[in-house]
């Protein structure tokens, strides 16, 4: 019943590593879920392993991507709305980035977000170079909020390896 037991907390520890990675990945390119996924990678691994280290990267791991998924939004919602930016200009963008990524690989999700920016906001204002203005801090803003939560994330994903190698290496 044990070497069951370990085999299923082995193949737990590899889906939450690559739900944990999928999670980091998906904070960057916003096609893929992000903090959500890691998450679940944590509340799958605790109750998979039952052990005291999956709670603690549970309990330390779960309020650290939620913190930095609701910074994220706070931080980036705060600099776009003191700006007056409206939140279709940035789903212009989202779409562009979408676009970009089938057109230019790996790069084209940036570029695609700010050309998708930058011509919703250049048809908003009628002015390009406010529209280059506005378009410059909302990807700023963007940028910030994808860095914190990431921050985040990745130190939720520390918990996770630290208790992973803990609950490894002191099984009976």
């Amino acid at each position: 019943m044990a070497g069951v037991l370990e085999g299923f907390s082995i193949i737990a520890t590899v889906v939450a590593v690559l739900l944990l990675a999928i999670g980091c990945i998906g904070i960057v390119v916003p096609v893929l879920p992000g903090s959500i996924t890691v998450v679940i990678g944590l509340v799958i691994w605790a109750v998979v392993v039952r052990s005291p280290e999956g709670w603690v990267a549970l309990a330390l791991g779960v309020p650290l991507a939620i913190a930095g998924m609701s910074a994220s939004l706070a931080l980036t919602g705060a600099r776009l709305k003191k700006r007056q930016i409206p939140n279709s200009s940035v789903l212009y963008g989202v779409i562009g980035a979408v676009i970009g990524l089938f057109v230019i690989p790996v790069v084209g999700l940036f570029i695609g977000f700010v050309v998708g920016l930058l011509l919703s906001e250049t048809v908003r204002n009628r002015d390009f170079n406010t529209a280059l203005s506005t378009s410059w801090v909302a990807a700023k803003a963007m940028g910030v909020g994808i860095l914190v939560e990431l921050s985040c994330a990745l130190l939720a994903s520390l918990t996770f390896i630290i208790g992973t190698i803990v609950y490894f290496v002191t099984a009976n």
